[in-house]
């Protein structure tokens, strides 16, 4: 029965609410199809094992909903359960133009922010038809369906208040090609990675502190990237070629970082990296975690020593958006199907050439200028942006090692 032919039919809303267990479902279904109704809707929802299931459902025939009521109370009883019925008519009011996703993650997600959260939809117009959790840690993330708001007016909106909330929220448009985002590509240092490589490298040259002042600087959007780039590679001068296996060594993965390129290759999705670090690493990186795409800024080599320059294609600010959109075409992936990730301000022309953009533990220049922003030191956080839920992602862990095992 479609939604024009239930617009007028009478209707009842079936709700039972009590402890959580096997066949309940069945056992209410069991019981509603000795009067030959329709259903016209489900809802399911359990927390901490206690189950509300709400189903919409034609009136019976032959004024039999008087004894529908009894018979259901009477069922619902005897499983310890609590029942109410309401009559109606039709099924849900069509919901507004203009559907987004809001996805919140909170750590921890508090009644406050929740409340600000909800009082700004309402502000801009929006309508919270649904909300869902997606994960309970390592942060708790929460995702709202919202509808009757534009997806601009909403995350300008929730943009300001994000911080004042103490929440990171991003918020995209609701569609089929939210799941179709095929290709993701990340910035390296201090986002895959934990380290800014070049102050690893520095560290064995005994400049790390000139250099550290140098890369601040120049993340922070306060010096041109190129200039800053040849500045700090001079002082590398003279090092011995050994010590790239050294820093190779001492990189350490931002945690959750396996874990969000893991699950995006098990999705079917291109991954891969663009840094204003070094191929001498990068391409470490791309073997080890199995990445599609990897360019950076090549060291020179000469006799066993770094010369004190780079040799190549600059990857800056500009060069970074440039590889997106061609890791997007290699893939095949249409621009709007990607997700770029970064901290920094050379970040800053990725983030917005991609569909999503996403500021990740970044400096305020960028958390401004992004699509969304991440704050919290987990980047598999990532994946509730894309609407993968903890619960997927475990399951997945699961099946691989039993499949190992076999």
């Amino acid at each position: 029965m479609s939604a024009s032919q239930t617009s007028d039919v009478p209707t009842l809303l079936v709700k039972i609410f009590g402890r959580d267990r096997p066949g309940l479902t069945a056992g209410l279904f069991d019981t509603l199809a000795a009067y030959s109704v329709d259903v016209v809707d489900i809802e399911q929802v359990v927390t901490r094992g206690r189950i509300t299931l709400c189903a919409l459902v034609t009136e019976p025939p032959h004024g039999l909903a008087g004894d529908l009521r009894v018979t259901v109370h009477g069922w619902a009883q005897s499983m310890k359960m609590q029942a109410e019925i309401i009559s109606g008519h039709g099924d849900n009011r069509p919901r507004g133009v203009g559907r987004s996703l809001v996805t919140v993650l909170g750590h921890p997600l508090t009644a406050e922010s929740t409340a600000g959260i909800a009082s700004r939809i309402t502000a801009v117009g929006g309508n919270i038809d649904r909300i869902f959790r997606l994960a309970k840690y390592p942060v708790t993330a929460v995702e709202f369906a919202v509808s009757g708001a534009s997806t601009e007016a909403l995350r300008t909106e929730l943009a300001t208040a994000s911080a004042a909330l103490g929440v990171d929220i991003a918020v995209v448009s609701a569609g089929l090609h939210r799941r179709a985002q095929r290709l993701v590509v990340m910035d390296v240092d201090s986002t895959l990675i934990q380290d800014e490589v070049i102050e690893l490298f520095a560290a064995h040259a005994g400049c790390e502190e000139q250099v550290a002042e140098v890369t601040a600087a120049a993340m922070g959007g306060e010096l041109d990237f190129e200039q800053s780039l040849h500045a700090r590679v001079a002082l590398l001068a003279g090092l011995d070629a050994s010590v790239v296996e050294k820093v190779r060594s001492e990189v350490r993965l931002t945690p959750g970082a396996r874990t969000l390129i893991r699950t995006l290759k098990r999705l079917g999705y291109q991954v891969g990296v663009v840094s204003g670090g070094f191929t001498q690493v990068t391409d470490d990186l791309k073997e080890r975690l199995g990445l599609d795409f990897a360019q950076a800024n090549t060291l020179e080599i000469v006799d066993g020593k770094l010369t004190g320059r780079v040799t190549g294609e600059i990857v800056d600010r500009a060069g970074k958006a440039r590889l997106l959109r061609r890791f997007a075409a290699e893939a095949g992936v249409p621009l709007s199907q990607t997700v770029a990730i970064g901290d920094g301000a050379n970040d800053l022309d990725m983030l917005n050439a991609a569909g999503l953009g996403v500021a990740f533990n970044a400096k305020p220049v960028v958390r401004e200028a992004a699509h969304t922003a991440v704050n919290v030191p987990f980047l598999d956080t990532v994946l509730y942006l894309l609407g993968v839920t903890r619960d997927e992602v475990e399951a997945a862990d699961i099946h691989d090692e039993d499949s190992v095992q076999v």
